[in-house]
């Protein structure tokens, strides 16, 4: 037997939900990183074009309340110097919480995917053999969490995004495939979540179960029945001792 075969490997089980959680993490890597969560109809022509989280694209876009004759045209981050008079306006305290939710969800999601790159090629070998099924709980524990703040934040964006307060001319917008990754990668890491769940439940009851049979064979071995009898004796010619 060769040393790439004196451990036992990962189970395919463990392999199919690090799979599902690593296209779950690409999917929410191209939504957190896309400028087109929404976007307008072309045929409308509207001064307002895309954005996303972190982005927003305007064609000759004059702010109505802004009271100089300034044109915000062009794609620019939300933080940036061109959009720091009307940055009130484009993040307003629910887009906020939407940020909040999705940032959150990318670092379970890489943490996860770190945690299961270990478990898979088995480094360090001791303590993944010994914690595999803690590995695994954690990992179906940050994918759950992870699923959960992309339904808040992808609930909160499709419950907002169309006020009136907010981008002008609503009706002329439409959600766009960032939006859609988001959603996709909030069902992908709920399957995940359960498959991983299934298996650190299995990974727990073979461990519990080798556990008893190590049990059973120390007790059941004759030297440890030895050293309990040598034990007694030596008890017993103690209590003689102090008897005489």
């Amino acid at each position: 037997m060769t040393a790439d075969n004196e451990y036992p490997k990962a189970s395919n089980a463990t392999l199919i939900g690090a799979a599902i959680t690593y296209v779950s993490g690409l999917f929410l890597l191209l939504s957190f990183a896309g400028p087109y969560w929404i976007e307008s109809y072309p045929e409308m022509f509207s001064s307002f074009k895309h954005m996303g989280l972190w982005e927003y694209c305007f064609d000759r876009f004059r702010f109505p309340s802004y009271q100089f004759d300034k044109l915000f045209h062009g794609c620019h981050s939300v933080f940036s110097q061109e959009y720091y008079v009307i940055r009130e306006w484009l993040l307003p305290g629910w887009l906020m919480v939407v940020q909040t939710f999705v940032t959150l969800a990318l670092i379970l999601s890489l943490s996860a995917q770190v945690i299961q790159a270990c478990v898979i090629v088995r480094w360090p070998l001791r303590p993944i053999l010994r914690y595999e099924w803690i590995c695994i709980s954690v990992t179906c524990i940050m994918d759950g969490l992870a699923s959960f703040f992309l339904f808040l934040a992808v609930a909160i964006f499709g419950g907002n995004c169309y006020r009136r307060d907010w981008l002008l001319y609503p009706s002329f917008n439409v959600l766009s495939w960032s939006y859609a990754f988001a959603v996709i990668a909030c069902m992908l890491f709920g399957v995940a979540a359960v498959l991983l769940y299934l298996e650190s439940r299995k990974l727990y009851e073979l461990r519990r179960e080798a556990k008893n049979l190590v049990a059973q064979m120390q007790h059941s071995q004759p030297e440890h029945a030895l050293q309990q009898l040598q034990q007694q004796l030596h008890q017993q010619r103690a209590m003689g001792g102090w008897s005489s």
